[in-house]
């Protein structure tokens, strides 16, 4: 968990409670934890029903938000007000014409306004996910001086094993870095999603017992032998037969390995190779640095990096976006994504 969202629940542990939360950004795992650390903690469950409210951004409007924000709570110290889907607000959405202009002006000015003098006994929250608002904006930099604003970021793949191995140390559980890299390379940076597959795997792995291979593949559903991190193996040993058996698999599976999926971890796989390439430290620790990796993995790398030198590279990473136009339809190419995930492969391999 990055250091802005431990402060932020922190103080609010603290009941160090601000009157106005914005969360936005392209990830909505920590959008939605501090949301629900609020919706969840600050008033009583025996209170909410008169104290807390949960709006949706689609289903109201900015004059209706400040309305309810500027009521006093009726039983408890405050009360809870909370707008999910903010996104969907007019007034964020930039929709509309002339006269639509007209009328968001008015809605911002109402959040303007109440900005300036918030009702201190409310914590209004605002869930704007998937995007931010423009940085450039006087509505922006008025909630940057008066209100929390969290600007949630995706992070880049490199770092979901770390992500990986610290939500589960925060839990008291250990894994192994294969069983890590396993996880990140085959769900995805979907944090949501990784951190739900983890609390279940965590309900059959007991606690102090590391977490391995076979846990996963139990209980994550990943196969051992057929994803996307043996298939990364198979293409830095240069082994085909190994590699054609994966593809096969994947082919028969295409609900559970998406093209485009592969062709994501395939392209961050091969960049580590290129950033190893250019680290001018060579050593297990200067090429764990630089490529972003765990010490333990780096012999793989250095094998791969006998394998593929930076002119193959290059026409590797051409291969790549190639294929990936090819299976979204750019060229018109009729082929299934299975018979395109082969025909790349053979193309990298040779």
């Amino acid at each position: 968990m990055n250091k802005e969202v431990q402060d932020i629940i922190l103080d609010l542990k603290r009941k160090i409670l601000k009157p106005i939360y914005f969360l936005q950004g392209e990830e909505p795992y920590y959008i939605d934890y501090i949301s629900d650390y609020i919706e969840q903690n600050i008033v009583d469950e025996s209170l909410r029903e008169f104290d807390q409210s949960i709006l949706y951004g689609k289903d109201t409007d900015m004059g209706s938000i400040i309305g309810a924000a500027k009521r006093f709570p009726m039983m408890s110290d405050y009360q809870v007000l909370i707008v999910k889907e903010a996104q969907n607000l007019k007034d964020f959405s930039g929709k509309g014409g002339s006269d639509d202009e007209k009328a968001d002006g008015k809605q911002k000015s109402f959040l303007a306004a109440y900005i300036e003098q918030p009702q201190p006994s409310t914590v209004l929250v605002f869930c704007h996910k998937y995007k931010s608002i423009d940085k450039r904006s006087a509505l922006y930099k008025a909630l940057q001086k008066k209100a929390i604003v969290l600007e949630s970021k995706k992070l880049y793949d490199n770092q979901l094993p770390q992500w990986i191995s610290n939500y589960l140390e925060n839990k008291k559980y250990k894994i192994n870095p294969r069983a890590t890299q396993l996880i990140a390379d085959s769900l995805g940076n979907d944090l949501s999603k990784i951190a739900n597959e983890l609390d279940k795997l965590m309900i059959n792995v007991p606690e102090g017992q590391e977490i391995n291979f076979e846990h996963v593949q139990q209980n994550i559903g990943i196969s051992k032998d057929y994803n996307v991190f043996e298939l990364q193996d198979a293409i830095g040993k240069k082994d085909v037969l190994k590699a054609n058996r994966i593809a096969n698999y994947f082919a028969q599976n295409p609900k559970d390995h998406p093209f485009v999926m592969t062709v994501s971890s395939l392209y961050g796989y091969f960049n580590k190779i290129l950033l190893g390439h250019f680290s001018s430290d060579k050593s297990r620790s200067g090429l764990a640095t630089a490529i972003g990796v765990n010490p333990f993995f780096v012999q793989d790398y250095e094998r791969a990096m006998t394998q593929y030198n930076t002119a193959k590279l290059k026409s590797i990473f051409a291969l790549l976006r190639e294929y990936d136009g090819k299976s979204k339809g750019i060229e018109n190419v009729s082929i299934s994504d299975g018979e395109l995930l082969k025909e790349m492969l053979f193309k990298i391999l040779h």
